[in-house]
């Protein structure tokens, strides 16, 4: 089992788990097993999001990447989804966030991107994982002329912003002079690029959460805190709401009535305009077994193909890749678009959605028609992170499962399954009556939390 890496990258409390010595290893490692094939002096960039914590994780990491002998970019603030793009675009060997996404802010993390600006595969995680641990890493150390080189070039997030630009072009140009978009943008890493990218495609906009400070990053805010954004939407009368994560990879939307539309209606609605402009590749969804059982409904009654994948966006991405899709994504809000980004990008999502709403000539309300969300209920089991992967081999734990899973299997689900990021078990039922379906979940919770202490 991996000792460092989740689902999405190294995640944990900065400075006390998420230490120095901890992210100088990683980083040292990363850059001999991300860069070990090449010829030349390895080139990595460096982004990072609003956290407090976020010069002293880049000073760590750089200082690691410098040691092997890598050159090094610093970005400075950018969303996740423009390291990803400059990697690719710019043709370095490396990309590196240092984000906890959605997390609060004592929480940081670490995600490594490929050259090809994909987040990399588990098997060169746990590679790195045992450089880290190994007696080898003290031999990739540079010495004179071969340490590494630092430079910082915030400026090239002008170029993520021209990346939208070239994408949408004349798109929003005849849009209503009183269309209007309501922004939360988390006190994260979106709170400058977002404005800068809905003023220069000329849509009008209001934005909230838009001052970090470093400790209030998705504090009551962004896309998991989504209560400010539909107030906000509903006094001010706007036609939608659009709420990014702290690192920016995903968005969800509130619609002009104030209701929330999670990521599985952004896909339905943005799948449907796709096959309809024929740009929807073999007219398939990839989505996780997260999704809601009404997507696999709206495909189906739609005349689309439907892949699940596990949980995990570069798990959605790797289905994609291997079987020429493009577009797929989660129900929290990551979605890919990989005629454009091999990565989740929520600005782009954003625009994506709003250019269907155009096309549909319908208002968000009336595109979220198009799918029927069935009652689901997700809660969170606190347990002992050692003990979070044996929630079925206990026996108490494992007969309640079977007996949900028998109770629900005509019409619902139960799908149970372990954080990537967290020390929770995360208990997931769907049916028909969600204060029912909440109550069972809740009786599951405990009696995990009760067995996995």
């Amino acid at each position: 089992m991996r000792r460092y890496f989740g689902t999405d990258g190294i995640r944990r409390i900065a400075n006390t788990e998420l230490t120095p010595n901890l992210v100088f290893r990683v980083a040292k490692a990363g850059a001999y097993v991300l860069a070990k094939h090449s010829n030349h002096k390895p080139k990595i960039l460096i982004g990072r999001d609003t956290r407090i914590s976020g010069g002293l994780i880049e000073s760590a990491m750089a200082a690691g990447f410098l040691s092997y002998g890598a050159d090094v970019i610093l970005l400075d603030i950018i969303p996740t989804p423009g390291v990803a793009y400059l990697t690719k675009k710019l043709n370095a060997d490396a990309g590196v966030v240092i984000s906890a996404s959605h997390n609060t802010f004592e929480f940081n993390g670490v995600k490594f991107f490929s050259n090809k600006g994909m987040k990399i595969s588990d098997e060169l995680e746990e590679e790195i994982e045992e450089i880290m641990d190994s007696d080898m890493l003290a031999e990739f150390t540079a010495v004179g002329e071969n340490i590494g080189r630092l430079t910082s070039q915030s400026e090239l997030i002008d170029e993520y912003i021209d990346f939208f630009i070239k994408v949408f072009g004349t798109t929003f140009d005849n849009l209503d002079s009183n269309f209007c978009v309501g922004l939360d943008v988390a006190n994260g890493a979106t709170y400058e690029v977002a404005k800068k990218v809905f003023k220069k495609l000329g849509i009008k906009y209001k934005i909230i959460s838009d001052s970090p400070d470093g400790i209030n990053i998705n504090d009551d805010c962004g896309s998991t805190h989504l209560e400010k954004l539909q107030n906000f939407v509903k006094e001010n009368k706007l036609n939608l709401g659009i709420a990014y994560d702290g690192d920016g990879d995903r968005c969800l939307a509130v619609d002009e009535k104030g209701n929330i539309v999670d990521g599985d209606m952004i896909m339905a609605i943005i799948s449907d305009s796709l096959k309809k402009h024929g740009k929807l590749q073999k007219d398939t969804v990839v989505a996780t077994v997260m999704s809601n059982l009404g997507m696999s409904k709206y495909t189906k009654e739609n005349g689309l193909n439907y892949i699940q994948t596990k949980v995990g966006d570069r798990y959605v991405l790797e289905e994609m890749l291997k079987n020429g899709y493009n577009f797929g994504g989660e129900q929290s809000g990551h979605i890919i678009f990989l005629d454009y980004n091999p990565t989740g990008d929520g600005i782009l999502t954003s625009l994506m959605l709003i250019k269907s709403m155009i096309e549909n000539k319908k208002s968000l309300y009336e595109n979220t028609k198009i799918i029927k969300i069935y009652p689901q209920v997700l809660i969170n089991a606190k347990v002992d992170s050692d003990k979070k992967f044996d929630f079925d081999k206990v026996d108490i734990i494992k007969n309640k499962i079977d007996e949900l899973e028998k109770e629900f299997s005509s019409n619902g689900r139960v799908l149970i399954r372990p954080s990537g990021t967290e020390p929770k078990v995360r208990v997931m039922i769907e049916g028909e009556d969600l204060d029912y379906i909440t109550e069972r979940a809740k009786q599951l919770a405990d009696i995990i939390e009760e067995n996995l202490k």
